[in-house]
């Protein structure tokens, strides 16, 4: 039998039924005008009439979908609340908070998400701890998940990178997140992630590569190894409309026959 939540905003992120299947439309913080995301409510406005759970947003995004969303009230937000510049160079970039957990309750969103990016200096280290510690002190005083993203930015995934982010995502977990947000590493890995912190992990998609049926494989292998959602974003955005429309098809069906709610 799993843990279940009682919080009103997990249960809004995570369906009872299915995994959550969340396109995330928040890339323009750290990357600008990314390619098929130039205008990202257009992007939102083509997934609210496909079968997915919710959306990963940036505070300009929520203020720009207000009706549509108001009009679509099944559907979760994620606020990104943190940004990182530049990512191709981090051992000597920055990261900063660009909004509140008041921000997030005000907004009327389900979750705040933030990196933990860890090949970054000492000194961003600590301050990625301390800037954790105390969104997650904040968010508990309104009930507001708090998603962090373990990432080895702007490097190549290796199997050494890959057992690395593993090591991260324990740090996130003794700061104090919710909810785990991790590139797939495979079905294994997180099976035994899932099992060891024994809280939600969703599986981020990351960079358009490879073909829709590859894609589709990872989600549904991520899904049955007990990842209680997924994040696909470039993979399925960047991709032409009709085999966007069908592989959203797919990834729905999977995240409801390989699914088990284990929290």
């Amino acid at each position: 039998m799993g843990r279940y939540s009682t919080s009103y905003r997990m249960n809004r992120v995570f369906r009872p039924d299915r995994a959550a299947l969340v396109v995330p439309i928040d890339h323009g913080l750290v990357w600008g005008r990314v390619k098929q995301l130039e205008a990202p409510v257009q992007v939102m406005k083509r997934f609210l009439t496909e079968d997915v759970t919710g959306f990963m947003v940036s505070t300009g995004i929520v203020k720009a979908s207000e009706v549509e969303m108001a009009a679509a009230p099944q559907m979760a937000r994620i606020l990104a609340i943190d940004a990182f510049w530049p990512t191709s160079a981090p051992a000597t970039g920055t990261g900063t908070l660009v909004a509140s957990v008041e921000d997030a309750v005000r907004l009327g969103v389900d979750c705040v998400k933030l990196l933990l990016p860890w090949n970054v200096n000492d000194a961003e280290k600590v301050l990625y701890c301390q800037r954790i510690g105390t969104v997650v002190s904040e968010a508990a005083k309104w009930q507001m998940p708090v998603m962090v993203e373990p990432v080895f930015l702007n490097t190549p995934r290796s199997p050494e990178i890959v057992e690395a982010e593993l090591e991260v995502a324990r740090v996130a977990y003794d700061l104090g997140a919710d909810i785990i947000k991790i590139t797939f590493p495979g079905p294994d890995a997180t099976a035994k992630l899932c099992a060891e912190l024994d809280i939600p992990v969703v599986v981020a998609g990351g960079p358009l590569s490879g073909d829709a049926k590859s894609t589709l494989k990872d989600v549904t292998d991520a899904i049955a190894a007990g990842a209680q959602g997924v994040v696909v974003g470039r993979k399925v955005w960047q991709r032409p409309e009709d085999e966007t429309s069908w592989l959203i098809g797919e990834m729905a069906k999977a995240t409801r026959s390989a699914f088990t709610r284990r929290w």
